[in-house]
């Protein structure tokens, strides 16, 4: 596949290892495709321990003397770096479509979106404040100061291979640490071309690192290298979970960003056209491949019958296709496996007594594609109530009191992000309280920008990636008490 980019030199199929490119030692390589139409787009080097060992030690040395950069440098080294990303925001698109399949405008947005970050970060590190504390004593002063944690392994997944990399390598600068990162391999030239902008922009060598190839092997250093001092990981639980039992050996920090289930509750007294509105793009961006992608639909029941026929009309004006094609709105899935899996979701749930109003399976156009699904009838002993589908379906369920919808909302061991449309002042504190969700978004579809703490609890993970606490994360507090001054 040949993508029309301004600028060729974007795309890179070598890993960046202390400021230089370089190939898998073994000299093997890993094949890149186009999930729409299975064309192979590019290689990218197949590396594994030994390459890992070695970015983690070039970081280990240059976060040294980049703990001592004053924090004006490291803001205009960030700022640049933003800069480079949104002056190629259009090559930057072409490529994330390429590998990941979403429309081009979803592309173009992620970009923006990830960008962002990188300027919020750049102008947070100068924000940074300790804390002078009320003495024990007259002869003693307390202080707190914050410092970096050290050098921090990033781990990020596919489905946001641009800004879900810039969210964790940014508040890291920021905050004086080192970086070595690793891509998803299903969409590694996103993240190799950030590197190249990232060496553009003044990057000093071993500042931030990054390699594809071997998963198992690559973890397996990034958690048991005692160098790494924290792990910043965004995917599923079950690898959560493996990765924070692996980092305990030596007891890292770590940041879990992990799987969702969330509940989308429309109450009677909501603005229904203004909830499906939400409902749209809560479900159906990037294919319904988001970890806040609402999972469950929950409908008063005085109200679910003009909600779902609303709800159908507006799923019927989707356009599957092909990313970089005018018009598409709904891209594949990243690969087959994705999208049989998917549709065991629907068969699931229909031979259990549930409904298709709207697509039901396989879209015509085969391989990756899925159709946009309404199911209803749906009931709590369904897959769809009660796993991550991660694909364009939409299983609607009925309640008919808000303690119910609570209950209903919060029978799930996840608690990433949460939904819910009323205009009942009340409601929304009641409601917004008692949901165990780390994100709540009430009358509104869309709740991640980089101002904002973006974390759950339970399943969901630990720690918050953006804000001021996004900062947090990636310092360590120190304690200094200061004696003898009344001497």
């Amino acid at each position: 596949m040949t993508l029309k980019l301004k600028d060729k030199s974007l795309i890179v199929s070598q890993a960046f290892i202390n400021g230089d490119w370089v190939d898998a030692d073994s000299g093997e390589t890993l094949d890149v495709t186009n999930p729409a139409t299975g064309a192979w787009v590019s290689k990218v080097s197949k590396c594994g321990t030994a390459e890992t060992r070695r970015m983690i030690e070039a970081a280990s040395v240059a976060q040294k003397s980049w703990a001592k950069t004053t924090v004006k440098e490291r803001a205009a080294l960030l700022r640049r770096w933003f800069n480079l990303i949104m002056e190629n925001q259009e090559d930057l698109a072409q490529i994330l479509t390429a590998e990941q399949g979403k429309p081009l405008a979803e592309s173009r947005g992620e970009i923006a979106y990830g960008a962002n970050y990188v300027e919020w970060f750049s102008e947070e590190s100068k924000r940074v404040y300790g804390d002078i504390i009320p003495q024990p004593s007259n002869d003693k002063r307390v202080m707190v100061i914050k410092q970096p944690v050290g050098v921090v392994a990033c781990i990020t997944p596919w489905n946001f291979p641009n800004a879900m990399l810039t969210r964790k390598i940014a508040p890291a600068i920021a905050a004086g640490c080192a970086v070595v990162c690793k891509p998803a391999n299903a969409t590694p030239l996103s993240a190799l071309a950030l590197m190249v902008l990232a060496e553009r922009a003044g990057f000093p060598p071993g500042l931030v690192n990054i390699l594809t190839g071997r998963t198992a092997e690559i973890g397996a250093e990034l958690t048991s290298n005692p160098l790494v001092r924290k792990v910043t990981f965004t995917g599923s639980t079950p690898v959560g979970k493996q990765l924070m039992a692996e980092c305990a050996a030596t007891v890292k920090r770590t940041s879990m960003e992990l799987g969702g289930n969330a509940p989308f509750i429309v109450f009677d007294d909501a603005d229904i056209d203004s909830a499906v509105q939400g409902a749209m793009i809560s479900k159906y961006r990037n294919a319904g491949q988001t970890c806040v992608c609402s999972n469950r639909i929950l409908v008063q029941s005085s109200v679910s019958e003009e909600f779902t026929a609303k709800f159908t009309e507006a799923v019927k004006t989707l356009v599957v296709g092909n990313g970089d094609q005018e018009g598409v709105t709904v891209g594949p899935l990243i690969d087959e496996k994705a999208a049989v899996g998917v549709c065991e979701f629907i068969d699931d749930a229909v031979a259990k007594g549930a409904m298709v109003t709207i697509g039901g399976g396989m879209s015509s156009r085969g391989g990756c594609f899925v159709e946009p699904t309404i199911l209803v009838n749906v009931s709590r002993d369904m897959r769809v109530f009660s796993e991550e589908i991660f694909g364009p379906v939409a299983p609607i369920l009925t309640f008919e009191s808000e303690d119910e919808a609570i209950e209903m909302a919060n029978d799930t061991e996840f608690g990433l992000a949460a939904y819910f449309y009323s205009r009942d002042i009340g409601r929304v504190y009641r409601v917004a309280e008692q949901l165990e969700y780390g994100i709540v978004g009430i009358n509104e579809g869309v709740i991640s920008n980089e101002m904002a703490p973006f974390g759950g609890v339970k399943e969901s993970g630990s720690g918050r990636e953006g804000s001021k606490y996004g900062m947090d994360d990636y310092m360590d507090i120190k304690y200094m008490c200061v004696g003898g001054i009344d001497k």
